[in-house]
């Protein structure tokens, strides 16, 4: 295996990296992921300018990862499978989700919109100063659903295809795509790389997690598959589409439509079918994610387990 560890070591290191996650959350400081936030910042006010920005692009993304990932890969190979476990303890971002999230609902629900709007502002770009309940509800419960996939679901998908170096390389794409994938003067040339790479290592886990949304759908496995197929294609995102509109039709809920960004209203394809958000969706989509959370650890430690005996019989 790419990892380099049998396939038991590697169950066991899923599960170890997944349980470090929820008794310890993200670091609070020294995160891995700020300090390489900082670096890739630095790279692009370096290299974001003058001609061939696509091929800037390039080069920053290749100065970015690729060096960060060898030392992973290298610190897996010579230290054991703690060191796996470590790794998808600080690329995985299961417990985050649930402190990011979960807030909200609870400010919802005592009727406190400015503690609500506040707390969603950490963890969407769109404007949160006028939403009202309905406009939060609906924002907490899309990050859900897409950070479902991001967070969660593709880090667990690369740790099973590579380990620790699998999480590393997979998180500092995406990291890259959250900074530099947008559609702008400032980046459309130069993230276009970082864009186009988290596309193509996002688009198996983005549609495992879509099918894994759909099998736990509360409302109709029907609905959420339907859902998945008619609004996917409509949505800007060829990852986070199949994702969310599978996860809308899973809570029966409606999902999409108006957001504000930058003062500007922007008119986004639908998602799901039903109501329209409210505070509880938040929860029921956090149990979505927690769900197919176990969903996939006993999938994926069931079918290593299998493998490990295929392998020793």
């Amino acid at each position: 295996m790419l990892s380099g560890l049998a396939p038991t070591t590697l169950a066991l290191a899923l599960v170890a990296g997944i349980v470090l996650d929820l008794l310890l959350g993200e670091a609070r400081r020294w995160h891995p992921l700020v300090g390489f936030g900082r670096l890739a910042s630095a790279l692009e006010r370096r290299l974001n300018g003058g001609r061939s920005r696509t091929a800037r692009g390039l080069l920053a993304w290749m100065l970015a990862v690729l060096p960060l990932s060898l030392l992973a890969w290298l610190a897996c190979a010579y230290a054991g499978a703690a060191v796996h476990a470590v790794l998808l303890y600080l690329g995985i971002g299961l417990r985050s989700l649930r402190d990011h999230t979960l807030p909200i609902h609870a400010a919802l629900v005592r009727g406190d919109l400015d503690a609500a709007r506040g707390l969603t502002s950490r963890i969407v770009s769109r404007d949160t100063e006028q939403a009202g309940e309905s406009d939060l509800a609906k924002a907490g419960a899309e990050s859900l659903l897409e950070n479902g996939n991001d967070a969660v679901f593709g880090t667990l998908f690369w740790f099973l295809v590579g380990g620790g170096a699998g999480v590393v390389l997979f998180r500092l794409a995406n990291t890259l795509d959250a900074m530099w994938g947008y559609r702008n003067a400032r980046f459309n040339l130069f993230g276009r790389v970082a864009a186009r790479v988290d596309d193509v290592l996002n688009y198996v886990p983005a549609r495992l997690t879509a099918l894994s949304y759909v099998l736990l759908a509360e409302r109709g496995r029907l609905r959420a598959w339907r859902c998945w197929r008619a609004q996917a294609p409509a949505w800007s995102s060829p990852n986070a589409g199949p994702v969310m509109a599978s996860g809308a039709g899973a809570l029966g809920v409606q999902l999409g439509g108006a957001a504000v960004y930058d003062g500007v209203t922007e008119q986004r394809p639908p998602l799901g079918t039903g109501p329209d958000a409210c505070a509880d969706d938040i929860v029921r989509a956090w149990r979505l994610v927690w769900r197919t959370t176990l969903l996939w650890v006993v999938v994926a430690g069931g079918a290593l387990f299998v493998l490990d005996g295929a392998i020793h019989a």
